[in-house]
């Protein structure tokens, strides 16, 4: 079987592989243009000088030109500067005049070696710099056409470069070109180094060249563009901006994380757009790395100083006395490696406001600030952050008594994250600082992230604030916090470590509401595993007796393990059996009211949940409590497609939703029609194998999904997204699948097998008598039935969607009998008439883009509503992107003589579509069956199809498709 592909929807994705970009130069078109322009105008200047930082791409900029002027055929000598080159006087030089006078002996069939090589030579051992200026000088003008690249020229020695800064200018016409790399200039201010000449070392200067091109830092654009190379797919927005942010768009810094995340596997690719794992922390940049091993080659006291300083730079100023007074180092020593790591470029000096002193300094490249604190040992971490914290402490202290004149408090800069920086410190101090104290603002700061998808530190606060508590109730209710976050977070097996931990050895006197939300992680974590023998056994009383736990608790954790398993038939009556124990305190009777609701309508009694109208804020019930509720009462009203209901619920909690986790959120889009909005959060979950939705509608979003995709004419992406979510047998009932599974095979006309998938979904529904979602199921093996001529069976299955819409009083449900039902009767035009009138209304209420489209369509066919309904219907498969309904909907727009608006529009839309489901692997015959033509229609509109784009197979198609690439002449 073929593996998953970058393209493809499946669960968890496919690694990203790095693919190599050495022929294309990402973000650097205008320099390249503006090199070019200057080394092929014979009146341009003969030397271009290209700066940039460490990391900014100085050599591949200069390889690509290079590899430019060969292509044009011009000869091109590298010479290449290295670390220690300054120490030999005139070596640059040398190097230069001996590579021209080789090309020139080549180029006129001579031996090499002549009298400037040979000036040079003698001028280097006598360290004559006149007779080394007269050699270089003459190699410059030899009329043999050249272009010569030094690279890295701050390297070089100083008489070289001050050779090259004043022969560049006496050049003759037709002498070589030069192109010299350089880094950026030190900081004014530092003190040069010298040459062993005693001649300072000028690093090169704009004066030096007759041109100077600064290469800048790459913009999140471009940042996008260079990432998207390198995977091969396009990274959604977190991946790119957190790459530009880290980075701070350098491109060596770049190519690093790349290299890092995708070496961990931590960079996943589902339907060509590229995703970081949730929680992917920063890479550490190993010793290799070119800042690091600038920073090695720096020495002491630079080392300790960065050290310190990637620990206590968020303090600014105060930070070079923390540092000084942490190590060993003088107050001198500090202001010395401060100075020189500021010349290296390994960190940047902040400016005061309106000419004060600066405020501090923070590292260039967040990305290194990481690798070297990362490379602290814990001691030694924990008392640079405790120095840090009391610093902070003092500072508070001081301002609230209205003692800090004379010297600032210490205060978080602007440029770091004041949030989490006191937090992180306390975590790291751990016992050097007030334990009390650290374990309330450890706390404090960790709550509010809550579920803290961006790993901002939420988990590892919690865990610090553990390891400091001593009493043992306080210890375990800590603990429960910790394992909650763990599950908020996709850490599915922390989570059920730490409830387990609790459940087996509870602390004495640890409430009985403690305990309960302990055995409601844990049968949570456990679901989320899909660790299905576990949950069947925790189904049971004798497994929940085992452990020291109270009667509450372990009915309720008996209970809910019977609904992730969906027994509801068990687990109706132990609640009935059990009420007085759940009544014990607010949040428990909320939990009866609503297992009871929910056991009640899935197994065909939905009064209670029916009628119940929207509760309001719950002020006794903890605040996370009442979070939980709603967004398990939101996904279930949503998944019977109740829309209203579900937005009022969470209005009525005073949420937004915004504030509802990702699958909520999909379930809202998908009602709402904002189906791009709708896929790019299904990837993001399938991605990082994130819940999905509660029990019953555990499948609700991949099942979406697929319908999605189906409508856009993704067949086969459908069906193995369907596949790479089933689960294993004796888990949850997967009908929801099999009502999408059974979509995929009646587009691709396959009757028989769709209905062997909806009947084998409707006898797993019934054997756990379940009601939720079968209304689906009958109605499209009402449809299949009449598709394929069984009137008999389409009725009887109609029927039974009668009695559920009347059973349930759905508004879904009876808008599918009302649908179905025409389907199905098809003698019967005037009663027809009345039910799709009464379903336009009914769809119209229900305010959902895409059912209200099907409705509209639908009436129109049949002749029950205007005709110009369908371009109501057109317009609203449009907004939703869903391609393949919006071609059959032009098919009845132009049968009913209903004009289809923009002719060029929709032949692009035909064309894209035609390609959509050749990418997918379709043949003729099968694309056919999907658009309901016949072959030889499709073997002609995909004759015109290679015509009109240029485009010369189906191989060539699927490329195009799978690059994103409009299918033009151009853009193939």
């Amino acid at each position: 079987m073929v593996g998953p592909t970058d393209a493809e929807w499946v669960r968890g994705g496919t690694a990203a592989q790095l693919h190599d970009t050495s022929e294309c130069l990402l973000g650097r078109e205008r320099q390249l243009a503006e090199i070019d322009g200057c080394l092929r105008d014979p009146a341009g200047p003969r030397l271009v000088l290209v700066r940039g930082e460490r990391g900014i791409g100085r050599s591949t900029f200069a390889h690509a030109t290079a590899q430019r002027l060969r292509e044009e055929g011009i000869a091109v000598l590298p010479v290449a500067c290295g670390p220690g080159d300054s120490e030999h006087p005139l070596l640059l030089a040398l190097r230069i005049v001996l590579a021209l006078e080789e090309h020139r002996a080549a180029t006129a069939k001579l031996r090499p070696g002549g009298q400037p090589a040979a000036e040079a030579l003698s001028a280097v051992e006598q360290g004559d710099r006149t007779t080394m200026a007269e050699a270089f000088t003459a190699a410059l003008k030899q009329p043999a056409p050249a272009a010569v690249v030094v690279d890295d020229a701050h390297h070089g020695d100083a008489e070289s470069l001050a050779l090259l800064e004043g022969a560049a200018s006496e050049v003759v016409a037709h002498g070589a070109r030069l192109v010299v790399t350089a880094a950026l200039p030190a900081t004014s201010g530092s003190t040069p180094r010298s040459s062993p000449s005693g001649r300072p070392v000028e690093e090169p200067t704009g004066g030096l060249a007759a041109h100077t091109i600064v290469l800048p830092r790459l913009g999140l654009e471009e940042v996008t563009a260079v990432v998207a190379r390198r995977l091969r797919a396009a990274p959604d927005a977190d991946l790119a901006g957190r790459i530009h942010h880290l980075s701070r768009g350098i491109p060596g810094a770049v190519d690093a994380l790349l290299v890092a995340w995708a070496g961990q596997g931590a960079i996943l690719i589902l339907d060509g757009v590229a995703s970081l794992t949730v929680g992917t922390p920063m890479p550490v940049l190993p010793d290799g790395d070119r800042y690091i091993a600038a920073l090695y080659a720096l020495g002491e006291p630079c080392w300790t100083v960065a050290a310190a300083l990637s620990v206590l730079w968020p303090l600014g100023r105060p930070a070079a006395a923390l540092a000084a007074a942490s190590t060993a180092l003088s107050a001198d020593a500090v202001d010395d490696g401060i100075r020189r790591l500021v010349d290296e470029g390994i960190v940047d000096e902040l400016p005061g406001a309106a000419g004060a002193a600066s405020r501090g300094w923070m590292f260039r490249v967040p990305l290194v600030a990481h690798a070297v604190h990362k490379r602290l040992g814990p001691l030694e971490r924990s008392r640079l952050s405790a120095a840090a914290v009391e610093a902070l402490w003092a500072g508070r202290e001081a301002a609230d008594a209205g003692a800090s004149r004379g010297h600032p408090a210490a205060a978080i800069l602007d440029e770091a994250d004041a949030e989490t920086c006191l937090p992180d410190w306390i975590a790291d101090a751990g016992v050097l600082v007030d334990r009390e104290r650290a374990v309330a603002e450890l706390t404090a700061a960790a709550v509010p992230l809550y579920p803290d998808l961006e790993r901002r530190g939420m988990m590892r606060w919690f865990r610090g604030a553990i390891r400091l508590i001593e009493q043992p109730i306080a210890r375990d209710l800590a603990m429960l916090q910790y394992g909650q976050a763990a599950y908020g977070c996709g850490d599915y097996t922390m989570a059920r470590s730490v409830a387990e931990s609790i459940v087996r050895t509870p602390a004495a006197g640890l409430d009985p509401l403690t305990l309960h939300g302990v055995a409601t992680l844990l049968v949570a974590a456990v679901s989320a595993q899909e660790d299905w023998s576990t949950l069947s056994h925790m189904c049971t009383a004798r497994w929940w007796d085992e452990l020291p736990l109270p009667a509450l608790t372990a009915v309720t954790g008996r209970v809910q393990a019977l609904f992730q398993m969906e027994r509801w038939r068990e687990a109706l009556p132990l609640l009935s059996r059990t009420e007085p124990v759940w009544r014990t305190d607010p949040d428990s009777r909320m939990m009866l009211e609503w297992y009871r609701m929910i056991a009640e309508f899935v197994l065909g009694r939905p009064d209670r949940f029916t009628h119940a109208p929207p509760t309001p804020q719950m002020p006794d019930v903890p605040r996370a409590k009442v979070f939980a509720i709603t967004v398990a009462e939101f996904d279930f009203l949503l998944g019977v497609g109740d829309l209203h209901r579900g937005t009022a619920l969470v209005s009525a909690r005073g949420l937004t939703p915004e504030m509802l986790p990702p699958s909520s959120r999909f379930l809202q889009q998908h009602l709402q029609g904002r189906w791009d909005d709708a896929l790019a959060l299904a990837r993001w979950i399938l991605v990082n194998g994130g819940m999905l939705n509660g029990v019953p509608g555990q499948h609700l979003l991949p099942a979406r999904t697929a319908a999605i995709l189906l409508s856009r004419g993704r067949t086969t992406s459908a069906g193995r997204l369907i596949a790479s979510v089933r689960g294993q047998a004796g888990g949850r009932l997967e009908h929801l699948l099999d009502h999408a599974d059974a979509a995929v095979l009646r587009t691709l006309g396959d009757l028989g097998g769709a209905e062997a998938t909806l009947r084998r979904g409707l006898s797993a529904a019934d054997e756990r008598g379940s009601l939720y979602g079968t209304d689906e199921l009958w109605a499209s093996l009402a449809e299949v039935h009449a598709d394929a001529g069984h009137t008999g069976q389409a009725v009887a299955c109609l029927e039974r969607l009668e009695r559920l819409a009347e059973q349930t009083d759905s508004g879904r449900t009876r808008l599918l009998y009302l649908l179905t039902s025409v389907r199905v009767l098809r003698p019967d035009p005037a009663g027809a008439r009345d039910r799709l009138l009464e379903a336009v209304g009914l769809a119209r209420s229900r305010s959902q883009p895409f059912e209200t489209a099907v409705t509209l369509a639908a009436a129109a066919r049949a002749d029950a509503a205007p005709a110009k309904l369908l371009h109501e219907a057109y317009e609203l498969f449009g907004e939703t992107g869903a391609a393949l309904w919006r071609f059959h909907t032009r098919t009845a727009m132009r049968e009913a003589g209903v004009a289809v608006p923009g002719r060029k529009q929709a032949t692009a839309e035909n064309e894209r579509l035609l390609a959509t489901l050749i990418a997918e692997g379709l043949a003729n015959r099968q694309i056919a069956t999907v658009l309901r033509l016949s072959e030889d229609a499709v073997a002609n509109r995909l004759s015109r199809l290679f015509t009109r784009t240029g485009l010369r197979s189906r191989t060539e198609v699927v490329a195009a498709v799978l690059r994103g690439n409009p299918l033009t002449p151009d853009g193939h």
